[in-house]
């Protein structure tokens, strides 16, 4: 059993305490950090784990195995490298940084300490994702073409204050939240993605705010791409790889249509799972055999930069070279 820290207790420091806590047989918390601890007391009592306000406290304690980071973004880089020096896996919370050098700095830290790195990449375990990446890597659909993604939420008219309302944290609308699952899922599916062209759309500015963020893209393949998240819309996940010989099409978490050509389309639904849960035990396999994260270091830092050039093209208004 690995015994680990949780730093951040925010919304989704919690989901990655709900994601395990009693449930794994590899996994759990013994160790929070939150500097509002008023705010999590009673959820650290609850899941029986101690609850301190000091980062550095909880990476020196020799109970501590493995540090997670849920984090706002401007600390990842700093923090990840204190766990690292100190010889801890950690795994982190997206984005990884707000460029790709940052990230760099990141992950050579742990590579040089030779501890394992994780990023918290969970839509990639959707079982129509998971799906998904075996079609597309199966050569199912031939030659990549296009590919279209949105993802959506509403967390901007519930989830009030925070990195969201920050553009020093979230820069570019819904793009540093919900639009960095569609990037990864874009290089996950389709490889590194070599220019951006992004706007923002906003209607209302912050707090609950009224936006969305789109983005045309050319990968290094020379496939394209189309990308789009609305804040303040209903929850909506929708990935489309386009091929020569056929194309699916991932909703939700569960549903994958497959249409080939010449073909009627099939629409299979998959056994809901937990993906943040399928993650984080990946992670848990990872420190205790070796084996290989599924989310490579290399597809990391291809997302970053592909953030990168999103963020640089909203801001001059004209296509942008991912660095």
């Amino acid at each position: 059993m690995i015994d680990a820290a949780v730093i951040g207790l925010g919304r989704w420091g919690k989901n990655i305490v709900e994601a395990v806590q009693g449930k794994s047989k590899r996994l759990r918390f013994i160790r929070g950090v939150s500097k509002e601890p008023e705010l999590a007391r009673d959820f650290a009592a609850a899941k029986d784990f101690e609850l301190s306000t000091e980062f550095e406290e909880a990476v020196a304690d020799p109970r501590v195995q493995a540090v997670f980071l849920a984090t706002p973004h401007s600390l990842h880089v700093g923090q990840i490298s204190a766990v690292a020096a100190a010889g801890k896996p950690v795994w982190c919370e997206k984005p990884l940084a707000l460029t790709r050098t940052e990230a760099e700095r990141a992950i050579a830290a742990c590579t040089k300490a030779g501890v394992p790195f994780a990023l918290g990449n969970n839509k990639r375990c959707f079982p129509c994702m998971l799906e998904l990446k075996r079609v597309v890597a199966a050569g199912t659909l031939g030659e990549i073409l296009h590919i279209e993604g949105n993802f959506s939420n509403e967390h901007s008219t519930r989830v009030k204050g925070g990195w969201r309302d920050d553009p020093r944290e979230s820069p570019g609308g819904g793009m540093t939240g919900a639009g960095l699952h569609v990037l990864d899922a874009f290089v996950n599916l389709a490889g590194p993605i070599a220019t951006v062209d992004a706007r923002v759309y906003s209607q209302k500015p912050p707090p609950d705010p009224r936006d969305v963020a789109a983005a045309i893209m050319k990968f290094k393949s020379g496939a394209t791409g189309l990308l789009a998240t609305v804040r303040a819309a209903p929850m909506f996940w929708r990935i489309h790889v386009f091929g020569n010989k056929g194309s699916a099409e991932a909703r939700g978490e569960t549903s994958l249509t497959v249409a080939m050509i010449g073909g009627k389309p099939e629409t299979k639904i998959y056994p809901e799972a937990d993906s943040l849960g399928l993650l984080l035990e990946a992670f848990a396999e990872t420190i205790e055999t070796g084996k290989l994260f599924p989310v490579s270091t290399a597809d990391m830092l291809d997302v970053v930069g592909a953030f990168e050039a999103a963020i640089r093209s909203i801001a001059e208004g004209k296509p942008a070279a991912v660095p």
